[in-house]
């Protein structure tokens, strides 16, 4: 199974993405916001990171592009997780190198599956 970074500086958030991905078998490791998040992600290697939009110090756009920076995460996929559903926002996550999107709130058994299909790739 993979190994997961989850950012948001929301601690509910943080946990209901780590309940349901643990039980689909993945290990996740949390940050609270994008700095924090980077940093984590350049001391392990992660095969997946799920990264809120809006945070303090760092958003997820800033940490997007800063992360596909990184010669390790270049092809690592990247999934924004907010509450934002503009369209406009959606093409410059894409343009900063984003994989996927998805909306909140979530059901459990839709982020299993997302994230599934975005490691099968």
């Amino acid at each position: 199974m993979a190994t997961i970074l989850t950012v948001d500086d929301s601690a509910s958030i943080r946990q209901t993405v780590k309940i349901a991905l643990a039980g689909g078998g993945h290990t996740v490791s949390e940050a609270v916001d994008g700095m924090d998040g980077l940093q984590k992600a350049g001391q392990s290697g992660f095969d997946l990171v799920i990264t809120d939009f809006n945070m303090p110090r760092m958003d997820g756009l800033s940490m997007v592009r800063e992360l596909r920076k990184l010669p390790q995460y270049v092809g690592i996929p990247v999934l924004l997780l907010t509450t934002e559903s503009d369209a406009g926002l959606k093409q410059q996550a894409k343009a900063a190198g984003a994989t996927g999107w998805i909306t909140k709130p979530f059901a459990a058994d839709q982020l299993i599956r997302i994230v599934e299909k975005v490691l099968a790739r």
